[in-house]
């Protein structure tokens, strides 16, 4: 976890001392259940109870906790020894039956379905701006790339529809990740329940919102973890694509849109003309970092047998710093696109650089319903395409082809110029954003 790339609240949630309060809510929900059916006495998981409810533990002492550990080399039991301090002789009741994967598990499935409600809303902010943005833009007219060069007209609005539609998908697969890994497991060395019955899984997973796993391994299967970072890689593979739009657009060449430059704001040690993309240039390394965690968790999955550990330390790494990065990474993209200049006086000079070139296939498909083959259309508009083209846009194609006597001989100068209308291209912006935003 890097503070320069981390918010407070997703932090909290993979701080020691929310972890702890996890896996005391684990024990206790467990031991509250285990008296209801007799495992234990009722008077000792009523007091267990109790104790939680005064919050005996009062502030976590993580220091304490950890010294423990160094001498137990075990995180579990290190804690238990702790909060049992806390408790009389019926601490004796903690972690009956239950083994370790019981709680960290279980935690683990806590802390995620934490993380994911914040990144649920982070998504919905950046889908409130990106609407708004829309909107605002849904009639600028623009001209749209294919491998980076003019290609035909667009709107800037539908770009960020595009954009608004993919993150709208991404929150469903967020919301779909967040049910599957809200799992919990209260079953046991290897998952028999020999030494704790269905029963306390329930209760426990109940108490904590999540849905018992329906047969653990000791451990919850790690495919529902793997599917849970590929989310968060794709989601982090979505804030590139918008970032890569913003850095290429705020080109010196282009600068048809750019990051918003605060007063007193430096671009460059080195240049004080410099205005760099720097926002979206460090979503693109966040990015990376967050698609780096995925390949871990797929690679978690093939376990020994019923549980080994292998998983554990990964875990450690990749869940505060995947979630962690991800939440920054949305937090900058919204406040980034909020912000965003937008240049529509440079769209539209950008539009007419190349001498009509965008209106290129009106042409050919007007020749093909004047009665030319499409080869011979082709031809036609390519030879006088490739002049302005060559020309750097100097020239203008729809003088060349009122001068090409193959072209005017079956389209007059009025039908030409009606073919060089921007408006067509953009007549089904409304039905675009009909099906992305609907009402």
């Amino acid at each position: 976890m890097v503070p320069r790339y981390s918010r407070p609240e997703m932090s909290a949630i993979w701080s020691p001392e929310n972890r702890y309060r996890i896996w005391w809510q684990i024990e206790v929900f467990a031991a509250e259940a285990m008296g209801k059916i007799g495992m234990i006495p009722a008077q000792d998981a009523a007091k267990i109870r109790a104790a939680y409810d005064a919050d005996v533990l009062g502030e976590i002492d993580v220091e304490a906790i950890d010294a423990i550990e160094a001498v137990t080399k075990h995180d579990v039991i290190a804690f238990l020894t702790w909060a049992g301090e806390k408790l009389g002789p019926e601490k004796r009741w903690l972690h009956q039956g239950m083994t370790s994967s019981d709680v960290l598990d279980t935690a683990l499935a806590v802390q995620l379905k934490q993380a994911t409600d914040i990144l649920l809303r982070d998504v919905d902010i950046l889908l409130e701006v990106l609407l708004r943005r829309a909107f605002e833009h849904k009639k600028t007219p623009t001209i749209g790339r294919s491998h980076g060069i003019h290609a035909e007209p667009t709107t800037f609005g539908v770009k960020l529809a595009q954009a608004y539609a993919e993150f709208d998908r991404n929150r469903d697969r967020l919301a779909a990740a967040r049910d599957e890994i809200a799992t919990g497991a209260i079953s046991g060395a290897v998952g028999t329940f020999a030494n704790v019955p269905p029963s306390v899984e329930e209760h426990v997973a109940k108490a904590l919102g999540l849905k018992p796993e329906p047969t653990s391994t000791q451990v919850i299967p790690r495919d529902r973890h793997a599917m849970y970072f590929a989310t968060l890689g794709v989601i982090a593979s979505s804030i590139e694509r918008l970032a890569i739009e913003i850095r290429h657009l705020q080109r010196t060449e282009v600068l048809e849109a750019e990051e918003y430059f605060s007063p007193g704001q430096k671009g460059s040690s080195a240049m004080p003309h410099k205005r760099n993309p720097v926002l979206s240039e460090n979503l693109t390394g966040l990015a990376r970092m967050v698609r780096s965690y995925v390949t871990p968790a797929l690679e978690n999955v093939a376990l020994w047998h019923e549980r080994d550990i292998s998983h554990s330390s990964v875990e450690r790494f990749i869940a505060p710093d995947a979630t962690i990065t991800l939440d920054f990474a949305l937090g900058r993209l919204w406040t980034l696109i909020d912000k965003l200049v937008v240049y529509p006086e440079r769209m539209q000079k950008n539009l007419d650089r190349m001498g009509g070139l965008v209106h290129s296939q009106r042409v050919l498909l007007a020749l093909t319903r004047a009665g030319l083959s499409r080869e011979e259309s082709y031809a036609l508009v390519q030879r006088n395409a490739m002049k302005v083209w060559e020309s750097d846009g100097a020239l203008s194609l729809l003088d060349l082809l009122k001068g090409d006597a193959e072209v005017s001989k079956r389209l007059s100068a009025q039908e030409l110029e009606e073919l060089f209308d921007l408006e067509y291209h953009l007549k089904n912006v409304d039905v675009i954003f009909d099906r992305v935003f609907g009402d």
